[in-house]
């Protein structure tokens, strides 16, 4: 981070020991347990995200400011990246926070905790991983341009392929072609606050990878619109060039449509 480019990072997530894992028939006695601290957490409940920071300001956070204060590192509720220089730098931090997190009720989850490389062009080694997801966002090497026009490799943030499934699912959800006592307008209106809020998380890295997502968008007006003019019953592909041709009257009428997806007579097209 800075000036210096850091080669490793350190995916890793919190849980507590045995999460996961079945409830025993038969508890031990509470008397055994009184005097021991125990660090509970609402898995996916809406208080979860804050008691973890809380917690974790003080069990992670400033741990690691006072034991490496060079490394840089990300954290969000029980998820977390630190940047390393080397691998045998990573391999060390990482079994230094498993101590740390025992000591504090917490482990390391095995599944979620990997040492990453970070490739691209300056950086050409092979690894077991090179990429991970944090924060709804895939990091992996990927093929970009530079203001001069010159491709080049770079290890950077896209939006993940599970949050691209979700987007899609949540889309599905609606059910616009079931919507076809409703005019476009409304549709917009209606729907409109969620496309704009994924576009702008999402798309504030590599626009592009939320383009199928949004062109099934496209395609799921075609057959609300199909279904809903009699001119075009029938006939999806005719229903795909209106959409197509209400985009570029109206661009501002769908979030999606200002993005810079190429609107033209088959946009949106199966």
């Amino acid at each position: 981070m800075g000036a210096t480019r850091l080669r490793y990072a350190i995916r890793f997530q919190f849980r507590n020991p045995g999460q996961g894992q079945a409830e025993p028939r038969h508890r031990p006695p509470a008397s055994l347990h009184q005097n021991r601290a125990q660090v509970i957490f609402c898995v996916r409940g809406v208080i979860s995200p804050l008691l973890a920071n809380l917690f974790l300001h003080y069990a992670f956070d400033r741990w690691m400011a006072k034991q490496y204060p060079q490394m840089p590192f990300e954290r969000y509720a029980d998820d977390a990246i630190v940047h390393c220089r080397t691998e045998a730098e990573a391999q060390g931090v990482r079994a230094a926070i498993a101590a740390r997190l025992k000591e504090c009720g917490l482990e390391l989850h095995p599944e979620k905790t990997k040492v990453v490389y970070c490739k691209d062009d300056d950086r050409w080694g092979t690894y077991p991983n090179e990429r991970f997801d944090f924060l709804g966002y895939t990091f992996r090497p990927r093929r970009s341009k530079n203001r001069f026009g010159k491709y080049f490799i770079n290890f950077s943030p896209a939006v993940s392929d599970k949050a691209v499934k979700a987007i899609r699912v949540e889309i599905r959800s609606w059910d616009l072609h079931l919507r076809s006592d409703k005019r476009i307008e409304d549709l917009s209106r209606m729907f409109n606050p969620k496309i704009r809020g994924w576009l702008q998380y999402y798309g504030r890295y590599y626009r592009s990878a939320l383009y199928p997502p949004m062109r099934q968008l496209d395609r799921s007006l075609a057959r609300w619109a199909e279904r809903k003019y009699k001119k075009l019953r029938g006939h999806l592909r005719r229903a795909t060039h209106w959409v197509a041709r209400i985009s570029r009257r109206d661009p501002k009428l769908w979030a999606h449509w200002q993005m810079g997806v190429r609107r033209g007579p088959m946009a949106g097209a199966v």
